[in-house]
């Protein structure tokens, strides 16, 4: 599995709710309006999300049916130096087919974002931003699937 990865200026060169906005943009590239709909009903969660800093330790998580999208935020000095940001266009539609975005959160505030965002959405959950992010590899699940033979069953 590939995996892109952008670094997006936060606070103070966007305040947290342009910084989403410019994330939303990212993803739907101008061509995915229920996305966009879906990703703009949590703009408030993910706003608070972002002000709290939880970008600073983990990335903001997208998966799909093509590469895996990691979006990092930068904040304070870092955020107003363009050196150490990554905002081009994605080549490719990172919210092809079965898509999820997963928003690390500060542990204290986990419950709460993870409700809220349960209200709005299905696709975007939250996750402690200390703990990482995993998603079972496809080759590791097919295989875990296969058909196994027994040889000494079938050679009696």
């Amino acid at each position: 599995m590939s995996t892109v990865r952008r670094t997006i200026r936060s606070i103070p060169y966007r305040d947290s709710v342009a910084t989403w906005r410019f994330i939303t943009a990212l993803l739907t590239q101008g061509k995915n309006a229920t996305a966009a709909v879906e990703l703009e009903a949590v703009a408030g969660v993910a706003a608070s999300v972002i002000g709290d800093g939880s970008m600073r330790q983990a990335p903001i998580v997208v998966t799909c049916d093509g590469p895996r999208t990691r979006l990092y935020c930068t904040y304070d000095e870092d955020a107003l130096d363009e050196a150490e940001a990554s905002e081009d266009a994605l080549g490719f539609d990172p919210l092809k087919g079965d898509w999820a975005v997963s928003l690390p959160c500060q542990a204290e505030d986990l419950e709460w974002v993870q409700r809220a965002l349960a209200g709005s959405s299905k696709r975007i959950t939250a996750r402690d931003a200390a703990e990482g992010f995993e998603v079972a590899d496809s080759a590791a699940a097919a295989t875990s699937n296969a058909l196994t033979l027994n040889l000494e069953g079938l050679l009696k």
